[in-house]
C-alpha cells in the first residue's frame, strides 16, 4: 500500500501543554482523507506541522516517502494548502495575487491562473481588488491559489467556510474532480460532516490532541443501521406503549422529544397507529439510517463502533 503522508508519534506542546499527542496518521496516495474533530482538538496544528509552519515537539512527518525537515523545499512545492483563513494582498486583484503566488512558487504557466479561477467559478474579477471580495469569494480565491500549481497533495482546513449551499456543492464537485481526474490526494477538515461523508474515502477522528480512530468510509457504511425515529412530546408514555403494547424492547430515548426504534419487525404505520390510539401525540415518525455524524458523536462520547 502506497502512503503519501504518514506521521509517527507526532507531538506538539505549547508552554508545556500538549496540544497534539502521539498522532499516527496514514494517508494513502490518491484518496480523500476527512479529518474530523471538535474545535481545539488539534486538527489545524497538525496541518500546520505538515506544511512546516509549526515545528513538532517530537515525532516525525513523512511526505512522498521523505522525512520532512527544514530543507524540504522541493517537497513543500508539491503541496497546496489553505490553513485557517486565506490571507491576500488586499489592494491587489485576485489575479495579481495568484501571479505573485506563482512567482514565488517558481511556477510559470500563466494559463494556469485563468484555469484555476474558472474551476472555482471566479470570473470577471480582473479589475476587482481583494478588499472588495465577499468572504465566500476570498475562500474560492484561496482554493484557486492552493490548486494552481497542480499539487500532488492538497491540504484544506475548513475550505467551505463562508460559502452558500451552491458554493459548497461546487467545491465538493471540484474536489472530487481533482481527486479522480488529476489524482490529487486531499486532506480536508470540515465541521459539515454531511459534506465529508459524501467525498471522503477515509476518516481520521481526533479529540483532545489524540487520533482516536482512522477508518474507511466503506467500513462506516457497512455499519449503517436502519431505525425508526419518533418525535413526540411524551417520550415516557411512548416508551411504555412500545414496550408493553407492541413488545418492542430495542429502542432508545435520545432526549425529551426523540425516540429511536432499532427493532423493525413492525411497520411504521402500525407503530404510529398504536401510539396514537394510546393517546401519544406524534409530531413526526420516519425511517432513517445512521450517519457519519452518529458514528463521530458516538466515538467522542466514549463509545466504540465496531468498524
Amino acid at each position: 500500500m502506497s502512503y503519501i503522508l504518514r506521521t509517527t508519534n507526532l507531538v506538539k506542546k505549547f508552554s508545556e501543554k500538549e496540544i497534539v499527542a502521539n498522532v499516527n496518521m496514514n494517508i494513502k496516495k490518491g484518496e480523500i482523507y476527512g479529518f474530523l474533530g471538535p474545535n481545539g482538538a488539534g486538527k489545524t496544528t497538525i496541518m500546520k506541522m505538515i506544511v512546516n509552519l509549526v515545528k513538532p515537539s517530537s515525532g516525525e512527518i513523512e511526505i512522498f516517502g521523505e522525512k520532512l525537515n527544514n530543507e524540504a523545499y522541493e517537497t513543500l512545492k508539491r503541496i497546496g494548502s489553505i490553513i485557517e483563513y486565506p490571507v491576500f494582498y488586499d489592494k491587489l486583484t485576485g489575479k495579481e495575487n495568484l501571479e505573485l503566488h506563482c512567482e514565488y512558487m517558481g511556477y510559470y504557466d500563466k494559463s494556469a491562473i485563468d484555469k484555476a479561477l474558472d474551476l472555482v467559478n471566479l470570473k470577471g474579477i480582473d479589475n476587482k481588488a481583494v478588499k472588495d471580495f465577499s468572504l465566500g469569494m476570498k475562500q474560492r480565491l484561496g482554493i484557486a491559489r492552493s490548486i494552481i500549481t497542480k499539487p500532488d497533495l492538497l491540504i484544506l482546513d475548513e475550505p467551505i467556510n463562508g460559502l452558500d449551499p451552491i458554493g459548497i456543492k461546487e467545491i465538493r464537485n471540484l474536489l472530487k474532480m481533482l481527486n479522480k481526474e488529476y489524482n490529487i490526494t486531499v486532506l480536508i477538515s470540515s465541521h459539515i460532516l454531511g459534506e465529508i461523508e459524501q467525498i471522503a474515502d477515509t476518516i481520521g477522528i481526533i479529540n483532545n490532541g489524540k487520533l482516536i480512530k482512522e477508518v474507511s468510509m466503506d467500513s462506516i457504511r457497512e455499519l449503517n443501521t436502519e431505525y425508526v425515529e419518533i418525535i413526540t412530546d411524551d417520550c415516557i408514555k411512548a416508551a411504555y406503549v412500545l414496550e408493553n403494547d407492541l413488545n418492542i424492547s430495542n429502542f432508545k430515548i435520545i432526549d425529551n422529544t426523540l425516540i429511536r426504534i432499532y427493532d423493525l419487525k413492525l411497520a411504521q404505520k402500525d407503530i404510529s397507529k398504536t401510539l396514537i390510539l394510546n393517546g401519544v401525540e406524534i409530531e413526526a415518525i420516519n425511517k432513517k439510517n445512521s450517519t457519519l455524524e452518529d458514528y463521530f458523536l458516538k466515538l467522542l462520547n466514549g463509545g466504540e463502533p465496531s468498524a
